[in-house]
Formats: structure tokens, C-alpha cells, sequence
């Protein structure tokens, strides 16, 4: 009868007892419920070896209470063992029944109650338990997750793995059991169809596969990171220090779903390997930061960065960092080569390629070599091989460079010319010159200069020029041929040791052409164009400042002989004059004043008719004659004497005043001064 059963039972039989009898069944009773009140999560105990090779026996039950002072007493076989505090405990061999089967179960007690659990019948010698996973570590391939742990036996573990989504914690898990391949020491066991970019919540357990009586382990818990497919996004920023450069490396942090356990970086350079660091910048360096500082020499260094979490590592991000060449760089005149190096001070030559800056073959001398290291070293020097040197040393624990220039173990000429020697742009008296550098390996030597020289070809003579051009130079403008002339154009590069072979190049210069005509023609029917332009310009702006003065009409005077006197005598009778009135002053020879009344003459007005005196045709005659102009109005029977009279006149005036000066105003705003000077 169970402990669960026996409270009914007790009630029944207290029924059909007497009651003399009722008070030692109620107090029974009682201590049955105490009793079964603490047996209530006993286990029944397991007993196992943790390998098939142990000598010691393990014991393991569960018991839910929240008493403290429980203790328990194990039963194997007749064997008992006493007072034991918690739910586990150790046994030798020798003291238990090992090959035949026998009882085990546990009682436990609590004060005044106690309670039995279940017993189980084992052979102890073929129970086997090992123990949860331990060291689990894991990596991604492909889809499929690879789980190695550290093996418990040499033979083969079955394994039961169950997972779900990390994100998900109410998804279901899912169940695969796999045996496990091993070596020495490690557990193998592979998951397939799994997403690499997720993460993943895993629970293994493991028993043997040799033990007749196999336990399941207990569980261990893991997370599973997804896989690290990128590597780290580094961006640089360096900052020149008297020598020293100061190199700040940022990164972007891996996606979520990757560190969910945690990501590292580890951190290396090019240069600490062979020696060349100081003390508080060794390498490599794991941080769990986005930033890193460090401080490096003025050579090349390449710095890789690596994200590493427990599933993996991502591909290495390289960071180049050139090295700061001087712009004078010069050959050296004086190295430490044979000297012996304190341990503050590293060495470094590499050969320079191509005009990379990154070094590919690097040589290292530190005070840390010993003698006869450092002479096999300087022994692989190569000549004719093109190298920097760097001379390092650490101060204030940083690297600081302290010359740099470049090294030949031995010089010589270039063995090629430049490359690609080509003209273009030909003009009558200048081409343009482009051509490659000589490659360092191909130099031999500190190349000091490259000489160009022109030879003119002519039936006449040779003419031939040359110039030191820098070695910095890769084009060159040639000046100040002949036009119409052919030129050999030929470049060699020099070391101190002498010239190389020389690139050539045949050029051909424009021949000298005329000035183009219709250019002629064009320019200078612009020049006629803007020169009409500016003239009517000029006279429209004259004509708006300065008008014209109009010009007085003063007609000819024409002899006229008339064939006849009656002819005279009737043309004079049909002509009539209009005469505009006007003054006539007569000025006075200089130095002499002129009278106030002679000032002023007759005026006439009107027109003139037949019934004319003679005086006043004689007047009207002399005026006409000295106004010089004549009118054919006079008298037919006076015609000859009139005509007399005024020549007659006329001469008396010219003679009699000397320089008279006649001045006639119109009085309709039209203004004339004649001056007649005597002859």
C-alpha cells in the first residue's frame, strides 16, 4: 500500500473497530500524514558511473521541500549510508554490489517525520551517465551547424539536440538525434538546414552507445550566433605627430542576429611581427569596442580587423596605411646597418615596386637580433635593388621615425629606357613630349635626372640640343624649333653610376603658313564697317549738339550781253527785283572812327517800277555793285551810262578807302559779314 492509499484505508478500519480502540488508530493516523506529507517529491534514487573506466559511483534523487535540516539515508543493496545533506552523493566500487542486481532507494527525514521513496532494482556496473556538454563550440557551414564538445569517451556519443529561433521564444523546439563522430577528445555533430543568418536557442544532451544501461545526460543550454558573412566596414583617419602618425579606426557593429552573444574584434598589424613595435602597442588586440587608437611609424603598415563571435569569424577588413614618404627623399648617405642596435631601435628596409608604397619583401633589424643574425640579414641584401630605409625608434612607448631615405646595396645605370616615348600636339615650333617612368626594379640606381636632347635633321647640318629635365617630370613641351623641320627626340634616364638606354621618337614641325586672305579680307571689312558705323554715329550726336548754320544763297554773277539795245531796254522793263530790306555799315580802316551818322544808308523797301529817278537807280546801282551782284533793272535809255557810272564808281571807292570793310545784316535773322581787304 502506497503512501497515498493508506489515510483511506485508516478511515475505514477506524469504522469497524470499537472504540477502545479509536484514540491509537487517531494518533496512527496523524504520523502516517506527516510521514507522507514529506515524501510527497522523493524520486527514486539513480546510481551510475560517469564512464564505463570509473571506480566511483554517483547517486542522484530530487526532492521538493523547503525544510533545511533534511537528511538522507541511501540503501544499496544492505549497504546504508547515513546523513547525507544533499540530493547527491559519491560511492566507491569497493563499497557497493557492482555485477549483480540490487535495491537502491532513499529516506529521508525532517525532524520527527521521515519518508521512503520508491525502490529500483539496477545493475550498477552497466549504468553509465555522462555529463551535460561541456566546452560547446560551434561554427557555421553553409546552412548546416557544426556543435563539438569534449568528448567523455573515446567511442562515439548519441546525441540529442533540440533548437528554436532565439527571437522566438514561444516557438516549439524541434528535436534531431545524431550520433557523434570523435577523436581524443572532442564530440562532433552537425545540423543541417538551418538559417546562417538567424540565431538559434540550443539544448544538447548526450549518453553512451557501449553501456549496457545508458542514461541521458542533463542538458546544456547555447546560443547560437548567425554566421558573420561581412567583414567590418573600418574607415581611417590618421594624423601626423613629429614622426609619429596617430591612427583612429572606426567600424560599424555587426548585424543584431551575429552578436547576440557578443562579437570581439581582433585587431593586427604588418609591422609587430618582425619586431618593429613598442611595448604598449603589442599585438594582436581584442576588443569588444567600434574604435581603436594606436600609433604607428612612418613606414607602410597594413592593420587587419576581425569580428569574431562564438560561431565564427567574419573576413579580415585590411587597412592600408602608406607610408608618409618625405617629398626630398634622397639616397642614403649614412645607415645603422653595421652598427649594433640598442633595443629601442628597429630597422626596416623593403624593396619598392612599381611605386607601391605597401611593402611586399620586408627586412627587419632590431637590438633584440643577435651579431650574427643581423649579418646573415645584411648578407640577403640584393644589389641593384631599389630600397627604403626607415629608422625607428620608440619614445614615450610610440614609434617615432627618424630618417627615411632610400638604400642601394649597390648601384648601377638603368637597363631600360623610358617607356612609351611619344609627341603629340605639333605646332611650327614646339611638340608636347609624354612618355612612362622607369620601373624602380629596372633603375638600378638613384635615378638623378633624365636628359632630352633634339637633333635637327637638314641637308645642311645636324643641329642637336639637349636638356636635364626632373625625374618627377613624365611631360615635356618642346620649344623653339624650326618650322618645317624634322627633329630625332631622344630621352635616357641617369644614375650616378651613368646613363641608360635611350627611348627615341622622329618628329616632323609645321611648315610656316600664310596669312590667311579671306582672315585679311574679313578683318578688313570689319575695320570698313565699324569705321562707317562710328561715322554716322558721330554726325547724328553733332547734329543733336552742334545744328547746323545755314548757308546764305549768293547766285554768280554772270556777264549777259543782250543781242540789241531794244532787246536790253525791254528784258530791264519785265524784270522786277525783290529786294529784302537791310542796312549797310560801312566800317572804317583801322585806327580811323567812323561817323555816327554815316553809319546808317538809305534803305529800300518794296519793289522797284518804271517811274524811278536816276538818283536812286545810281544809288540802287552802286549798292548792287558793291554787294557784288548786278540787276538788269535799270533804264533802257540809261543803260550804258549806268553801267559806266557804277565801274567809274566802284574804282574811285576801292581807291579812296583802303581795307573798307562791308557788312550787310538781313533782318529776317540771316547774318553775313564780308570783308573785302584793298589789293
Amino acid at each position: 500500500m502506497s503512501c497515498q492509499d493508506f489515510p483511506q484505508y485508516l478511515m475505514e478500519t477506524l469504522k469497524r473497530r470499537s472504540s477502545l480502540h479509536k484514540y491509537v488508530f487517531v494518533f496512527m493516523f496523524l504520523t502516517a500524514v506527516s510521514k507522507g506529507s514529506a515524501c510527497e517529491a522523493l524520486s527514486s534514487p539513480e546510481c551510475f558511473r560517469r564512464t564505463a573506466n570509473e571506480t566511483v559511483y554517483m547517486c542522484e534523487w530530487s526532492m521538493n521541500t523547503t525544510e533545511s535540516n533534511v537528511t538522507f539515508d541511501v540503501y544499496i543493496g544492505k549497504e546504508k549510508f547515513r546523513n547525507i545533506k544533499q540530493t547527491w552523493s559519491h560511492f566507491t566500487e569497493e563499497r557497493v554490489i557492482q555485477c549483480r542486481p540490487v535495491d537502491i532507494w532513499v529516506e529521508a527525514r525532517t525532524g520527527n517525520s521521515s519518508c521512503t521513496s520508491p525502490r529500483r532494482s539496477v545493475v550498477l556496473r552497466n549504468t553509465v551517465k555522462y555529463a551535460a556538454p561541456q566546452n560547446i563550440s560551434m561554427s557555421w557551414l553553409k546552412n548546416s551547424l557544426s556543435l563539438r564538445w569534449r568528448a567523455e569517451e573515446k567511442h562515439p556519443a548519441l546525441a540529442e539536440i533540440q533548437f528554436r529561433q532565439n527571437d522566438d521564444p514561444a516557438e516549439s523546439w524541434e528535436k534531431r538525434t545524431t550520433n557523434t563522430t570523435s577523436d581524443t577528445f572532442t564530440y562532433y555533430a552537425i545540423v543541417v538546414n538551418l538559417l546562417k543568418d538567424s540565431a538559434y536557442k540550443v539544448q544538447i544532451r548526450q549518453r553512451s552507445t557501449q553501456a549496457r544501461n545508458p542514461l541521458w545526460s542533463d542538458w546544456s543550454d547555447v546560443i547560437v550566433p548567425a554566421e558573420l558573412e561581412q567583414k567590418p566596414e573600418v574607415t581611417m583617419a590618421t594624423m601626423l605627430l613629429n614622426g609619429t602618425r596617430k591612427v583612429t579606426l572606426t567600424w560599424k557593429p555587426m548585424p543584431h542576429a551575429a552578436a547576440v552573444s557578443g562579437v570581439n574584434y581582433s585587431l593586427t598589424d604588418t609591422q609587430s611581427p618582425h619586431g618593429c613595435h613598442c611595448q604598449k602597442n603589442r599585438y594582436p588586440k581584442i576588443t569588444p569596442e567600434n574604435i581603436h587608437t594606436t600609433y604607428v611609424s612612418l613606414s607602410a603598415i597594413n592593420i587587419s580587423v576581425i569580428a569574431t563571435n562564438v560561431a565564427g569569424y567574419s573576413p579580415p577588413a585590411i587597412v592600408e596605411v602608406p607610408a608618409e614618404l618625405s617629398a626630398d627623399l634622397k639616397i642614403c648617405d649614412e645607415t645603422l646597418l653595421n652598427k649594433t642596435l640598442n633595443r629601442k631601435t628597429c630597422l626596416e628596409l623593403y624593396e619598392l615596386q612599381d611605386g607601391d608604397s605597401v611593402p611586399k619583401y620586408v627586412i627587419t633589424l632590431t637590438g633584440r637580433k643577435k651579431k650574427k643574425g643581423a649579418e646573415q640579414i645584411r648578407r640577403n641584401l640584393k644589389d641593384y635593388v631599389r630600397y627604403l630605409y626607415f629608422e625607428h625608434r620608440c619614445n614615450g612607448g610610440k614609434p617615432q621615425t627618424v630618417k627615411m631615405c632610400i638604400f642601394y646595396e649597390k648601384e648601377g645605370a638603368p637597363r631600360r629606357a623610358p617607356q612609351d616615348l611619344i609627341s603629340f600636339s605639333e605646332t611650327h615650333t614646339s611638340v608636347t613630349l609624354s612618355w612612362k617612368a622607369i620601373p624602380f626594379a629596372d633603375q638600378q640606381g638613384y635615378l638623378t635626372r633624365y636628359v632630352l636632347c633634339s637633333v635637327k635633321i637638314s641637308s645642311q647640318d645636324v643641329w642637336k640640343e639637349c636638356f636635364n629635365i626632373s625625374t618627377s617630370l613624365v611631360t615635356y613641351r618642346l620649344e623653339n624649333l624650326s618650322p618645317g623641320a624634322k627633329y630625332n627626340i631622344s630621352l635616357v634616364g641617369v644614375t650616378q653610376v651613368g646613363e641608360g638606354p635611350e627611348a627615341t621618337v622622329t618628329i616632323n614641325t609645321l611648315p610656316e603658313r600664310p596669312v590667311n586672305v579671306w582672315w585679311s579680307l574679313g578683318l578688313l571689312f570689319l575695320f570698313f564697317f565699324i569705321t562707317t558705323m562710328c561715322t554716322c554715329i558721330y554726325k547724328r550726336i553733332k547734329s543733336k549738339i552742334l545744328p547746323p548754320v545755314p548757308t546764305p544763297f549768293i547766285p554768280d554773277f554772270i556777264p549777259y550781253q543782250p543781242e540789241s539795245q531794244c532787246d536790253l531796254q525791254q528784258e530791264l522793263l519785265e524784270r522786277k527785283e525783290e529786294v529784302h530790306e537791310l542796312t549797310l555799315h560801312q566800317l572804317s580802316p583801322e585806327g580811323k572812327s567812323v561817323p555816327e551818322d554815316a553809319e546808317e544808308t538809305d534803305v529800300f523797301t518794296g519793289e522797284w517800277d518804271n517811274g524811278v529817278d536816276e538818283d536812286m537807280e545810281n544809288k540802287r546801282g552802286d549798292s548792287r555793285m558793291s554787294g557784288g551782284s548786278s540787276d538788269q533793272s535799270l533804264d533802257p535809255s540809261s543803260t550804258d551810262e549806268a553801267l559806266r557810272s557804277s565801274r567809274e564808281g566802284e574804282m574811285m571807292d576801292l581807291e579812296q578807302v583802303d581795307n573798307e570793310i562791308a557788312m550787310l545784316i538781313y533782318r529776317n535773322g540771316l547774318v553775313f559779314d564780308v570783308k573785302m581787304d584793298s589789293p
